[in-house]
């Protein structure tokens, strides 16, 4: 199938990334020796700078990999949970329910210690090996392109309010940066520098990799950087103290899966969305999706019940599972996919989120579904996170998606970070399964993946940003690999849709029933025949960045080639040898 851009190949290793200069320094680690865990480090890093407007090196990393060595598929959760003083009524008595934009959102950054955990257990590097990439991009600049500043501009209140962060990412006049100029952040360089140099320290005294790698997580978690982090919080009341960071463990967890053909689909736990994910794969099998044609009113329809069904139990029943019970074998099991696969009539869309499979064997117990909104769906969801993936020689594999822009919070001053401000995917409502608590982590949207076909013979890892439309993008190209046979780039090429048919994750939750957004180049009677079904149908422009960014390889482990793919709605690129 012709692509518009080509198809990367390699025989050695691979790498697809949200932005080009991240693919360039995990492969730049790949040719120096390092390992697909300490390549996917390197890009990860660099992401949370060169897309420091959707990624902060300081907010969540959600990581799932295959360590080749031992045969196991892991899961690293890099998401924190809120603070110890977290009071959920606060939001209630200040701000009628509502999280704001600001400190108050924040929930313990996760991120350099998923990072630096899966370096420790899977890698070969020492930290300043892979992250000096992100300092140079950080201290040295890099240009400025359309997609950030377009972040920037759409979020100029935002930025204005925090002059510290107005001071980074607007120019004196109180404009973004011009495209093509030398976008810096020194303060950022210099965090990351502090973290190198902690380690380097304890190296020069004899520590070996292991030991040098927790000297830069100290740096962060107990060191300097942590009292510059928790002495501005206590400045503006928030509640992230040195505690809060010192006690941070993340989790090394199995992953939750199902079976799509002769395909086996993993993802992370039901702390993220990934299960909704699998949820809609375990519908969608039961339907005969290549002989209704890709993008046909039938095959559209299908994913988009499917979807609203999915994202009706993930709304009612996902949540941390350390304090919601969450009945995961119930929710993946075929017996309960039978039962709510009967409940999509082919000829009728549901015209609201259907209400949620009966997984408990009890009532609903999550809160009331929020009265439709009006106007455009907020585009915070939209807008966060970026993802990578990497494929090396020995067969490891590695698929992170980190997030937590800069947009979305406050940045500390001194430090260039915005520290996770992820408590926007939480609920002040405390009948919600993924209601705040201390010590909860939010029900996090971003949720990497990885396909195994035929017990080994190919791996294909995969991810996007996107909030919501993450799960729904991520099933429409596995489908069209799985399904159609496409190879990794015609697969993200294709047009995409997107229902907005249940609550938005973030703040404030919006909720716009039976809408449905298509891209482009769909036909205009498929949208007509949709239209008849009951779907509030809307065009997007073909190739949104709204549709997402996938990133995914293809690693046929018949052939030895690695196929990567990289989609042009973003900055992403990928790179092979």
């Amino acid at each position: 199938m012709a692509t518009e851009r080509p198809e990367i190949q390699g025989s050695r290793f691979a790498v697809s990334s949200g932005h080009y200069y991240a693919s360039q320094a995990a492969f730049e680690i790949l040719q120096a020796g390092g390992n697909a865990i300490d390549a996917g480090v390197a890009g990860g890093l660099a992401l949370g700078v060169l897309q420091s407007d959707l990624v902060s090196v300081a907010g969540v990393a959600p990581i799932i990999l295959w360590d080749a060595e031992r045969a196991q598929m892991c899961t690293i959760s890099g998401l924190g949970g809120w603070p110890e003083a977290a009071d959920i009524g606060y939001f209630q008595r200040a701000h009628g329910g509502a999280i704001p934009v600001g400190p108050m959102r924040t929930v313990v950054p996760s991120a350099p210690a998923a990072w630096i955990a899966a370096l420790d257990r899977f890698g070969t590097m020492s930290f300043g090996d892979v992250a000096h990439y992100a300092v140079r991009f950080a201290r040295d600049g890099f240009p400025m392109n359309a997609l950030l500043r377009q972040t920037i501009v759409d979020n100029l209140k935002n930025y204005a309010a925090f002059p510290y962060a107005a001071g980074i990412y607007l120019a004196n006049d109180g404009e973004p940066p011009a495209i093509g100029e030398l976008f810096y952040q020194k303060d950022l360089g210099a965090s990351l520098q502090f973290m190198i140099d902690q380690e380097s320290a304890a190296l020069a005294k004899g520590a070996d990799r292991r030991q040098g790698l927790q000297s830069a997580r100290d740096a962060f978690y107990k060191g300097d950087l942590a009292r510059t982090i928790t002495d501005y919080y206590a400045s503006v009341g928030g509640w992230l103290t040195m505690q809060d960071l010192a006690n941070l463990q993340v989790g090394f967890e199995p992953p939750v899966a199902t079976g799509f053909g002769d395909w086996q689909v993993f993802g992370c736990g039901p702390w993220c969305q990934g299960p909704a994910l699998l949820q809609k794969l375990n519908l969608l099998k039961r339907f005969d999706l290549k002989s209704f044609g890709l993008n046909s009113v039938d095959y559209i329809h299908a994913h988009v019940e499917a979807t609203k069904l999915a994202m009706s139990d993930r709304d009612a029943y996902f949540g941390d599972p350390r304090f919601v019970d969450v009945p995961i074998e119930r929710l993946l099991s075929d017996e309960y996919a039978e039962a709510q696969a009967a409940r999509i009539d082919m000829r009728h869309a549901f015209a609201e989120m259907p209400p949620p499979g009966d997984a408990a064997g009890a009532p609903w117990r999550g809160a009331p579904i929020p009265s439709p909104s009006g106007g455009e769906p907020h585009p915070g969801g939209a807008l966060d996170t970026s993802y990578l993936c990497v494929v090396d020689a020995k067969g490891n594999v590695f698929s992170a998606t980190p997030s937590d822009g800069s947009y979305n919070g406050a940045v500390v001053p001194g430090t260039g970070m915005n520290i996770s401000p992820r408590g926007v995917q939480s609920w002040t409502d405390p009948a919600h399964p993924s209601s705040i608590a201390p010590g909860k982590r939010p029900r996090l949207t971003p949720n990497p993946a990885i396909a195994v076909r035929g017990n080994g013979k190919a791996f294909l890892p995969l991810g996007t940003p996107g909030g919501d439309v993450q799960t729904q993008a991520m099933a429409q190209t596995f489908a069209n690999v799985a399904v159609f046979g496409m190879g990794p780039q015609a697969a993200v090429e294709q047009p995409r849709f997107a229902s907005y048919s249940f609550p938005s994750s973030f703040e404030p939750h919006d909720y716009h029933p039976g809408l449905l957004r298509i891209e482009g180049k769909i036909a205009a009677a498929t949208g007509a025949d949709l239209g008849a079904r009951g779907h509030r149908v809307e065009r997007w422009p073909d190739r949104t960045w709204l549709a997402g960014s996938i990133c995914m390889i293809l690693d046929d482990r018949e052939t030895g080639m690695k196929s990567a793919g990289a989609d042009p709605r973003r900055v992403a690129y990928a790179l092979g040898w």
